[in-house]
């Protein structure tokens, strides 16, 4: 029997019907109801005077709005995309640091992996998982357009990809105006082709790195139990909250580059010329 070198894939454990539940659902749905507790208490037990834990959890959200107006520099933008960012940020963080607790990925039950007798992890951590990064991935560019939409429009988060809008105003204003507004079309289509780099990007970005970290500690593991792993084990915490960092900046980027118009500063030029005259 051999320690099984985690796979791409995460293992399923049992079925309900036809849909496999797997070790990594495991440990995302422990993350989730871990908020979900921890939200029903804060929330039973808020006053007006943040007592003990409340004052934690008062200043993790009040440093996590400031970061977030630093980047949007706007209080009102700030606060809408807080629930966005913040949770995920919170919960990748969580799951991420959730993956090295004792137990994840050494704890399982004996089974037949490639032909051979391997143990099976009852735990694996979440984002090891390209199923939980590629869904997350796509629910922040998804929520940047659906935000994007409800805060400047319709025709205005359109033009973005499709500025068939600036082609009809060139028209106008002279043949070089033209051929800008055909340059910026054809900008705009690659931009949608961007849309879906970003997922893919951000998916991959996260699984590449968690499921590097827990292959690199089996392997640790394997070669000695005590003491080598743990300069790893303090690693992975750095991965863990980095890549947390670095998934939640950029959806927090997405989300404040789709609530400002497209030629904004140019139409506002524009605007303003005649008045000088």
């Amino acid at each position: 029997m051999e320690l099984l070198i985690p796979p791409a894939a995460a293992e399923p454990l049992f079925h309900i019907g036809s849909f496999p539940i797997t070790n990594a659902m495991v440990n995302g749905w422990i993350a989730v109801v871990f908020f979900v507790v921890l939200a029903f208490f804060i929330r039973r037990r808020s006053g007006l005077t943040p007592k003990g834990f409340h004052n934690v959890i008062e200043s993790v959200v009040e440093l996590m709005l400031n970061e977030i107006e630093k980047v949007t520099g706007d209080a009102k933008r700030a606060r809408k995309f807080l629930p966005i960012v913040g949770t995920i940020f919170l919960f990748i963080l969580f799951s991420n640091w959730l993956g090295l607790l004792p137990g994840t990925g050494s704890i399982g039950i004996w089974g037949i992996h490639n032909g051979h007798t391997a143990l099976i992890p009852l735990l694996r951590p979440a984002a090891s998982d390209l199923n939980l990064t590629l869904a997350i991935a796509m629910f922040a560019v998804l929520s940047s357009h659906f935000i994007g939409l409800k805060a400047i429009g319709f025709m205005n988060h359109f033009s973005k990809f499709v500025n068939i809008r600036g082609i009809f105003r060139s028209f106008t204003k002279g043949p070089v105006a033209i051929v800008v507004a055909i340059i910026e079309f054809g900008v705009g289509l690659i931009e949608i082709v961007s849309e879906v780099a970003k997922v893919v990007s951000l998916s991959l970005r996260l699984f590449g790195n968690i499921f590097a970290g827990e292959v690199l500690l089996t392997v640790m593991l394997g070669l000695m139990s005590y003491a080598l792993p743990i300069p790893f084990m303090f690693l992975e915490i750095l991965v863990g909250l980095i890549q947390a960092t670095v998934f939640a900046m950029l959806t927090l980027a997405y989300l404040t580059i789709a609530t400002e118009e497209h030629g904004h500063e140019e139409e506002h030029e524009s605007q303003e010329a005649p008045a000088h005259a």
